[in-house]
């Protein structure tokens, strides 16, 4: 068998990241190792020419779970400048009913906290949670209209309506109560009376 190039080895090793991302977020940290392999297009025997164990691999995918989403936070943050104020723009975004209905590419706070919460206390996943959660809740922070420990205080009230209320949409998916909570969250954070139409799921 001819030697991979180092090259296509570091495609292979972004596909797997890729991949590996995905699919923790829509089934949680339980997903296999050739689950992961058999989606990325690639040999099962070929994991431990890029990853040291699954532990590791669970480190890099949330690492870049929440990478992606501070990228999409503060690109939310960007546009709206000039337009309305940053703390609305993020609420607005994340949301949205699209957040909602591809958990895939979707928040990692919703899809991993509880993978998390059960994973031993050394795990590395562990601090790499914690560290993309505080990188969002930086990004939220700045966005405030508030200065200090009360804008820290607040965002800290604002990512947990927001994930909570996003946490109950998707387990209540395709009902008129998984719309009315992300209505009520949505007025609940930007002090709105509920809007009577659901958005489209």
């Amino acid at each position: 068998m001819p030697r991979v190039s180092k090259a296509e080895a570091e495609r292979n090793r972004a596909e797997i990241e890729r991949v590996s991302s995905r699919l923790m977020r829509e089934r949680g940290l339980g997903v296999s190792v050739a689950d992961v392999m058999g989606a990325a297009g690639l040999t099962h025997g070929g994991f431990y020419k890029h990853f040291a164990s699954k532990d590791e691999l669970i480190a890099v995918s949330c690492t870049r779970a929440f990478g992606q989403s501070a990228s999409d936070w503060q690109a939310s943050v960007d546009r709206s400048e000039g337009t309305a104020d940053p703390r609305s723009a993020l609420v607005n975004y994340y949301l949205d009913p699209a957040t909602r209905a591809d958990p895939g590419e979707g928040c990692p706070m919703v899809a991993l906290a509880s993978s998390v919460s059960h994973s031993p206390v050394d795990a590395p996943v562990r601090d790499t949670f914690r560290a993309g959660l505080e990188e969002l809740i930086d990004i939220l922070t700045r966005a405030q209209p508030a200065d200090g420990e009360a804008a820290r205080t607040r965002a800290l009230g604002d990512i947990s309506t927001m994930v909570g209320a996003l946490l109950l949409a998707q387990a209540t998916e395709g009902t008129p109560l998984s719309d009315d909570i992300i209505a009520a969250a949505h007025a609940a954070l930007l002090n709105e009376a509920p809007t009577a139409e659901r958005p489209s799921v």
